[in-house]
């Protein structure tokens, strides 16, 4: 089968370096799939589950918020603000955080407040979401 290499990193390092099936993840304007071959590309990462295909076929699956995405001659390069593997999500936090963020957005005053939880709020259910 045909792959591409991908690297993924976030501010704190490296998670992944190497050769994938596919690589499919959630943009700022909806879901996108790479697979080998695919047209140079850059964009901005949205927030939502990714899933990697790995050379030996291998489904790995992550919470991943935010970044810059780019696909160039056939090397990806995900630049995400957090990119977290669906085995290290702790799911007990991951609620807990999500009790708060629905907290603070009915508490909250300020539009500034509001969006922050809203946010909090939003990377919370893609933890869930990947974790489930």
């Amino acid at each position: 089968m045909s792959t591409f290499h991908l690297t993924v990193s976030t501010p704190d390092g490296q998670l992944f370096d190497g050769e994938v099936q596919s690589l499919r993840l959630r943009m700022l304007d909806g879901d996108l799939g790479i697979l080998p071959n695919h047209e140079n590309y850059v964009a901005g990462v949205g927030a939502g589950e990714a899933v990697i295909v790995t050379e030996a076929g291998e489904k790995r699956r992550a919470a991943c918020i935010g970044g810059l995405l780019s696909m160039i001659d056939n090397h990806a390069n995900l630049l995400s603000t957090t990119f977290e593997w669906a085995e290290n999500i702790d799911i007990e936090r991951a609620r807990r955080a999500k009790e708060r963020a629905e907290q603070r957005i009915s508490e909250a005053k300020e539009d500034k407040e509001l969006m922050l939880a809203k946010a909090k709020l939003e990377r919370a259910l893609v933890r869930i979401k990947v974790k489930a």
